[in-house]
Formats: C-alpha cells, sequence, structure tokens
C-alpha cells in the first residue's frame, strides 16, 4: 500500500497527543488492544507523568476494582501501608503483583504526592466495578460502608435497616463469588428472596445519600461523600450484575456486558467531575462505537463505557485508541501490508502518535483491510473506526514482559 503518511506520524508524548485536539478535554483515554504487557504500561506512566507536569492533569483511571482502588489512593495520598501491601492488594485482575509497571506508578504517585498539598496532589481510581471473569464480588463491602457512612452522620431512624438485616440478607460471602454461576445461572442466588429485597434495601439506601446531601456535606468532607456515593454506585451496580448471572434468558450475557461498562461509564463520570484526568484500559471500554465479541458461541453487542461517557461529555471526552505491529512472544507476527497495522508497521521508528485525520486523508479511496488477529489475546484495529477517535498511538514491536 503506497501511501505517504508521514506528515501523520509524531513522537509518542503527551504534547503530540493534545495537539490533536481542539482543548484539553476532562477525560483523556488511552486506549490498549491488550492486556499485561507491562512495556505498554511503562508508556502509560510517561505520558501520564508529562500530562501531570505540562498538561495539569491530576488523576490516573485504570481498569481496575474501583473499590480496591480506594487503598492505592489513600497509600499515595499519605495514607496508610506499604508499597508492597498496596500494589498487591490494590489491583484487581492481578494488574498489580504481576506488573513492575503499576507497581512504578503507584511510587511515582506516592513520591510525587510527598509534602504537596492536597489540592495539588495526584489522585488514583480504579473504575471498573468489583468483577472477574470467573465471578462477581459479594456486595458485602459496598453495602456495609455505604450503611456505616450513614449510620455515622445522620439520624438512625431514617435508615430502611440495620446492619443485623443486611448480615442476614446477605449470608455467606461465598454464596456471591462461587465461579459455577458464571456459567451456570442456576448456581448464582442472584434472583434469590435475599438478593431481591437487597436490591431495594440498596436503592433506598442510595436515595437516602442523595436526599441527605447538604446535611451530609455540612458534617463530613467533599471526599467522604464522594466515596459514599462510589459505595452506593457499587452495591446497586452489584446487585444488578448477580440478578442477570442468575438469569436465564438469551439476554444474560449482552446484560452482564452491558452492567459491567454501565459501572465503568458511571465511576469515569464522578472521576471526570473532579477535573482532568488520564484514563487507561481496553479499547473496547473506551471506544464510541459498540462493543462486540463472541462468547459461549453467541455474538454478543453491547455499548461500551466510552460510548456512554462521550453522550454526556461531548468534547470533553477524547479518546485515543493503540494498535500494534507484532507481539511475537504469543504469534503476532508482522501484520499484513493492507492493513492499518501493516501500513504503520513500514515506517522506520518504534511507536509514534498518529493524526488520524491526516492518515484519512492520505488513504484517500482505500480501505484498509481489518486485520485478522491470531491470539485471541490481542483485539486487532478495526480502519471503520478511523473517524471517530481523536488518535491512534502505534507500537511497532512489543517485547516480551
Amino acid at each position: 500500500m503506497a501511501i505517504d503518511i508521514k506528515n501523520a506520524a509524531h513522537a509518542v508524548e503527551a504534547a503530540s497527543i493534545m495537539g490533536l485536539l481542539p482543548h484539553r478535554p476532562r477525560l483523556l483515554a488511552l486506549g490498549e488492544p491488550t492486556h499485561r504487557e507491562d512495556s505498554l504500561l511503562d508508556m502509560r506512566n510517561e505520558l501520564f507523568r508529562q500530562l501531570v507536569e505540562q498538561e495539569g492533569y491530576r488523576t490516573i483511571a485504570l481498569e481496575s476494582d474501583c473499590l480496591a482502588g480506594l487503598i492505592v489512593d489513600d497509600y499515595v495520598t499519605s495514607g496508610p501501608g506499604t508499597l508492597d501491601e498496596v500494589v498487591e492488594r490494590g489491583f484487581s485482575h492481578e494488574w498489580g503483583v504481576s506488573s513492575p509497571a503499576n507497581r512504578e506508578l503507584v511510587r511515582w504517585m506516592h513520591a510525587y504526592n510527598d509534602d504537596r498539598p492536597a489540592s495539588e496532589q495526584v489522585r488514583f481510581a480504579g473504575f471498573d466495578g468489583p468483577l472477574e471473569i470467573t465471578h462477581a464480588a459479594s456486595p458485602r463491602q459496598a453495602l456495609t460502608a455505604l450503611h456505616g457512612f450513614l449510620a455515622t452522620h445522620m439520624d438512625a431512624t431514617l435508615l430502611p435497616c440495620t446492619t443485623g438485616k443486611l448480615d442476614h440478607l446477605l449470608g455467606d460471602d461465598d454464596r456471591w463469588t462461587n465461579p459455577a454461576a458464571m456459567m451456570d445461572p442456576s448456581q448464582s442466588i442472584g434472583q434469590s428472596a435475599e438478593a431481591a429485597q437487597l436490591r431495594l434495601l440498596a436503592d433506598d439506601l442510595a436515595a437516602l445519600l442523595e436526599a441527605q446531601t447538604p446535611h451530609l456535606l455540612a458534617v463530613t468532607s467533599q471526599d467522604d461523600l464522594d466515596r459514599a456515593h462510589l459505595y452506593a454506585r457499587t452495591a446497586t451496580g452489584l446487585l444488578r450484575y448477580h440478578h442477570w448471572m442468575a438469569d436465564t434468558s438469551p439476554a444474560r450475557l449482552t446484560w452482564l456486558l452491558s452492567v459491567r461498562d454501565q459501572m465503568m461509564a458511571h465511576n469515569l463520570l464522578a472521576v471526570a467531575a473532579h477535573g482532568p484526568a488520564f484514563v487507561y484500559a481496553h479499547n473496547s471500554h473506551l471506544q464510541r462505537e459498540k462493543s462486540s465479541m463472541q462468547m459461549g458461541g453467541m455474538p454478543l453487542e453491547w455499548w461500551s463505557a466510552g460510548a456512554l461517557v462521550n453522550v454526556r461529555l461531548g468534547e470533553e471526552y477524547a479518546f485515543v485508541a493503540m494498535a500494534l505491529g507484532t507481539i511475537r512472544h504469543q504469534g503476532v507476527d508482522v501484520p499484513p501490508s493492507d492493513t492499518v497495522e501493516g501500513l504503520l508497521y513500514a515506517l522506520p521508528e518504534d511507536r509514534y502518535v498518529i493524526d488520524t485525520s491526516r492518515l484519512t486523508t492520505a488513504l484517500g479511496d482505500t480501505r484498509p483491510a481489518h486485520r485478522v488477529s491470531p491470539w485471541f489475546g490481542y483485539a486487532s484495529f478495526d480502519p471503520s473506526h478511523l473517524g471517530s477517535i481523536d488518535g491512534l498511538v502505534f507500537v511497532k514491536d512489543v517485547p516480551q514482559s
């Protein structure tokens, strides 16, 4: 494909990415097409440092458990724990323990915040729900934390239940986290009578939190109130997720994927409310188009968190996708020359920020092929998305971590 795209390619720097945008967005999202590659996370870390130091960004939000992320945020803002403990407990999906780059991110944030006033400190947020591929967490942590916050700061007679009733309805946490429920709805307790009562109570607790906001803000801090809202979102979201885990209709898997991304979107909107943040997750969670995948032999489609956030924020949301050339240790070899990845692979340097508007102009009427990934863990770039992304980061060769 003999197309001159040199003018569309720039160094991978925060300034290059910001130069593609009309203004500094509240959420600047960078997607990745695969997980667990530390060279990509090292690049992410460097971009975040530049965004903090040059562009005034103060938060990084990652595809990790939102409740576990509180452990990291507390630590980097001079809270309790050691680096080893925080990295082990503060990330889900094994992102922390298995990733030197995530450890380095936490270490740098803690060091950066040392002796800085709270208004200048960098913050950490997980924006995924407490969900894993094999199971979902019990709603106990979120529900009891929300109930405890309300009981501490307002008239207890307004609460719809006691902690004892919550404990009784929740029962053993193993019932909620049973991994067999992911493939067998009959193993889930998400549509039991107890779960139905908990959904109503969670809704009432969340409503009470909203109704008492003026009082609660007067007797607590904004950070404490924000955390209570996070507990409310997580409790209601988890109970909805468990409900659909127990469902037997053909819509079950679509609902599970949709609920997860909706939880992500709500968390990202809460992050955006406090100023510019850098978001990093899989492309499929951040794109503006519908996401799709095959699961259980079924084609599934759902709206991603990025699509939902984009509707709310408009130009305050920017999405830069990422594409890769090779991941040879996973069997992903040199891309075909008629794909976007193949076209970019012919450039001399190892990585670029691509101005997709210039790339589209250079392509003209040429329609690149959609690369077929030989490995399920790499989601190749869909050329039909060129018109809906704000930029593209291309990495030529990904070394083994």
